[in-house]
């Protein structure tokens, strides 16, 4: 999390405001988590199902009200990765995936 004072600042008037101290250190590290478990194809769907409301998140309430929507090269990166999420929540690991060999190797 680049900005975790902007963070806090959004969540300053909502129900969250008591408890943000956590929060950015949870979104990073479900983030990285969940990063690491896509790329060999561990739980695959279930860690994308992860990644899209870090995702949206992101897109939504830090991309567009930041002004970085005139530029679009931190939006775009984030909905291109975003698209790239649902089709791996979709399709699932694919054949080389850790998913695909424990699925068809049971212990």
């Amino acid at each position: 999390m680049s900005d975790s004072a902007q963070l806090h600042q959004m969540l300053e008037g909502s129900i969250f405001s008591n408890s943000i101290n956590w929060l950015p250190l949870v979104i990073s590290w479900a983030h990285l988590l969940g990063g690491f478990l896509i790329i060999p194809g561990l739980f695959t769907r279930l860690a994308v199902l992860v990644q899209v409301p870090i995702l949206l998140g992101a897109i939504i309430f830090i991309n567009t009200k930041s002004g970085n929507a005139s530029h679009g090269n931190e939006t775009t990166l984030s909905i291109l990765i975003l698209l790239m999420l649902i089709f791996f929540f979709i399709e699932g690991g694919g054949p080389l995936s850790l998913d695909n060999y424990f699925h068809k190797n049971p212990r």
